[in-house]
């Protein structure tokens, strides 16, 4: 697939690959999502807001320039903003591969990272020279004034340009807590909204920390994606209990909704409120409990998200799905085109 190169969240020549419960495949203008829902449908989105997750800096034991990656965290309160797991690179930029970076100097517990305003300390390698544990000085007040002065959105080489905050932020976009920008829900904005209530669907949020898509390493690449806390509103839950209760289909915006929802399923299908870490990895043997349909970004095999597509179809269909979308010339990446996956019709 060709990798979108510009940061137009919604292009008016978008495609959308729509794989319905009995394997047919389509395919459509992505404008055209909402013609695909039935009355008593339910659409949930991520909107959490994107973190300035990455962060220029100096190694301080041996003055070598390095990025800081924020990768994890164990909470969503803001003021808990102290500690991150993190991913170190080596000097160079975003024109440069994430696979093609340099490591950074060899880093040990107790080092200090000099992150423009911010220090922050080395804690422990967490079992790979790039991934450690931070923990940075100050209060959250300070961290997070740090944060927006200094930091910018995780960039990537395939862009012809280098990303802002207002690239990255979708227009549901709440609390600032994704690494990455939960991209999936870039094809919203108020006309769609508009258009899923005119359909007799509904519309509800969680709150997923949205991870990183790549480290640079293919070890570290296997343990993706990393435990990612979340919060499912009370009301959100209530709305997935009357879906069920009327028929109607979940529909997930991208994998993070997935992740959340199914972290906080019961065995019998029913949704729990409340803050949770999601800490499954989802594939080809999970069976989905409370997810019906999936509209999500294009993903590449070998990558966790398309691991995850694994559990809505079975390997020959997506490998099918995957031959549609290279003939036709689907965009992949932040800004590319979508699709939409339907579980097998029960």
């Amino acid at each position: 697939m060709l990798a979108a190169t510009e940061a137009v969240q919604r292009p008016a020549d978008a495609k959308l690959l729509v794989v319905d419960s009995l394997r047919n495949i389509v395919h459509v203008p992505r404008t055209a999502f909402v013609e695909f829902l039935r009355p008593n449908d339910l659409v949930i989105a991520n909107d959490a807001a994107t973190l300035p997750a990455s962060l220029s800096g100096v190694h301080q034991p041996t003055g070598k320039t390095i990025e800081v990656r924020l990768a994890g965290r164990t909470s969503l309160n803001p003021g808990e903003v102290k500690r991150f797991s993190a991913i170190v690179f080596g000097e160079g930029d975003f024109h440069l591969r994430t696979e093609d970076r340099p490591l950074p100097p060899p880093l040990e517990g107790g080092d200090t990272l000099v992150l423009g305003p911010l220090r922050a300390t080395v804690v422990e390698l967490l079992g790979h020279p790039r991934l450690v544990s931070l923990l940075f000085d100050g209060t959250a007040d300070q961290i997070w004034a740090g944060l927006a002065s200094h930091g910018k959105p995780i960039q990537y080489s395939h862009m012809q340009t280098s990303l802002e905050m207002w690239d990255v932020w979708t227009r549901i976009a709440g609390p600032p807590v994704a690494f990455e920008a939960p991209s999936a829900s870039f094809i919203l904005d108020w006309h769609v909204l508009a258009a899923i209530r005119e359909h007799r669907a509904g519309f509800a949020t969680i709150t997923h920390a949205a991870g990183i898509s790549s480290t640079g390493d293919e070890d570290l690449d296997q343990l993706l994606p990393f435990d990612e806390p979340y919060h499912i509103p009370v009301a959100t839950a209530k709305a997935v209990e009357l879906t069920r209760r009327r028929g109607g289909r979940v529909i997930a915006v991208g994998t993070t909704v997935v992740r959340a929802l199914e972290a906080a399923a019961t065995d019998d299908g029913h949704l729990r409120s409340g803050y949770g870490i999601a800490k499954c990895k989802i594939g080809p043997a999970t069976q989905l409990r409370v997810v019906d349909a999936i509209l999500s970004g294009t993903h590449e095999p070998g990558t966790s998200h398309y691991e995850l597509l694994r559990a809505f179809l079975e390997d020959s269909t997506l490998e099918r799905a995957t031959s549609e979308l290279i003939a036709h010339d689907y965009k992949t990446h932040e800004f590319g085109d979508s699709v939409l996956i339907h579980r097998l019709h029960r």
